[in-house]
Parts: C-alpha cells; structure tokens; sequence
C-alpha cells in the first residue's frame, strides 16, 4: 500500500507546486496562450467541478471540505483492502485520492480551489481546471475500465 500513497502524495505535491506557480506567474483572469486551444488562465473555483455551487453564500466550502475528507478516508480504507494482484483499481483510487487531497487542501488554506488549465475549441471553452481534477478524472477513467473489464479477465 505504501507505494501507491506514495504516487498520492506525488500527485499531490504536483498538484500544488503547479498551482503555486500559477498564483505566482498569471494574472488573475488573463489568458496566456500555450499552444492553440490550450491557455493558463488562472482562475478560482468556490464551488465543485464545472463550478457546481460556487455561487453559494459560503457554505459550500465546509461542505466540499467534509466530502473530500470523508472520501479520502474511504479511498484509503479501500486501498487497505486490495490484494496485491489489484494493481489497476490501487493505481485509479491513488489518482482519485491524491486529486481529492489536493483540493482539500486548496478549499482549507484558501477556501477555494486553484484553477489554471484551460482548453477550448473556437468560442467553446472547458471549465479551467488543475492537476488535482485532471488525476481525479483520469483515476475515476481507470475505476470504470477496472469494473467493466479488468475484473472479466481476471487482472
């Protein structure tokens, strides 16, 4: 199990070493172009993915500061209980734990979480997101391929 809190922490200190040099390198709200269709912009979000509730008076933090804590201790319960054979749901629950991490510690410290990766198409533009998100997604990605597939074949 060490091993795969160990990539959680590496995500973690991923996640915040870049959102560090975003605050320190962007201005707030200015696009600054990377490639096409693919800006730093940095942003904040009081709310949850694509924003969900950031408008709310305030008390959405200490709500998405209870989910993530209380999840982050599932995760690492679940992660206790796999065998070792289980390397792909362990490596999809460690993304997801180490994103969840990481903007707990945004929505503690700041009371929201650091935004700086934005992509877009023509006049299209994805929510901004950051490492944290993009771990979250890519380990709940690996979580639906384990469960639908993985298992079937015995991996």
């Amino acid at each position: 199990m060490a091993k795969w809190l160990g990539l959680s922490v590496v995500v973690i200190a991923l996640d915040q070493l870049t959102k560090y040099l975003a605050e320190s390198g962007l201005v707030y709200g200015e696009p600054l172009a990377v490639f096409p269709s693919f800006n730093l912009t940095l942003l904040y979000n009081r709310g949850a993915a694509f924003s969900f509730l950031s408008d709310a008076a305030g008390w959405q933090r200490w709500f998405f500061v209870t989910v993530s804590f209380s999840a982050s201790l599932f995760l690492i319960y679940w992660l206790r209980k796999l065998g070792s054979e289980q390397r792909l749901l362990a490596l999809a629950l460690s993304l997801v734990l180490g994103g969840a991490v990481g903007n707990l510690v945004d929505r503690l410290l700041l009371g929201q979480v650091v935004d700086f990766i934005q992509l877009y198409y023509g006049n299209f533009y994805w929510p901004a997101f950051n490492v944290a998100d993009s771990a979250i997604s890519v380990g709940a990605v690996l979580l639906v391929w384990d469960a639908l597939f993985a298992r079937s074949k015995g991996a």
